[in-house]
């Protein structure tokens, strides 16, 4: 991945950075410490400003993709005492087949071999949803299955 620095004189230095074959990113550092990005969708076309920082929120902003908050791992990497099984957040939409049924009619364990563990609708938790809990349209679904499985939970809760 290259990066190319130029001397902007009288405004400071620009660096480019390509995103991809056709994409390229600009960042622009003035003297004053203001930093302005710029995107360039493709080698024909003329950039196009996102957004300006100033030093102190541009240094903020690049501790974080730098990873100084968060440091991201590899999903193979990730040991839990839960085997292949991964916890995942599913949220129900208005137009959800499941708004309005309960999780027994959902049949979601037979249907997908995932469960539903909780439930957040809005600032209240249910853990352990029985039976009878409503699927409401705005909650989030706590399931613990494998990758299939959620993978299955998300096609039976999308509205398509």
């Amino acid at each position: 991945m290259a990066v190319y620095e130029t001397e902007v004189p009288g405004v400071g230095h620009k660096f480019e950075l390509d995103l991809d074959r056709d994409r390229r990113v600009i960042v622009l550092i003035h003297h004053d410490g203001t930093r302005e990005l710029y995107l360039r969708p493709d080698a024909d076309s003329d950039s196009e400003k996102l957004f300006s920082l100033d030093d102190q929120r541009a240094r903020q902003l690049g501790s974080i993709l730098e990873g100084a908050h968060f440091q991201p791992i590899e999903a193979g990497d990730v040991e839990v005492p839960l085997g292949d099984g991964l916890i995942e957040w599913t949220e129900i939409t208005a137009d959800s087949p499941l708004v309005g049924q309960t999780l027994a009619t959902t049949d979601i364990r037979e249907r997908t071999g995932a469960s539903v563990i909780a439930i957040q609708r809005d600032e209240q938790s249910i853990p352990n949803p029985g039976p009878e809990t409503t699927v409401e349209a705005g909650d989030l679904l706590v399931t613990l299955g494998t990758r299939d499985e959620q993978h299955a939970v998300d096609e039976i809760t999308d509205s398509n």
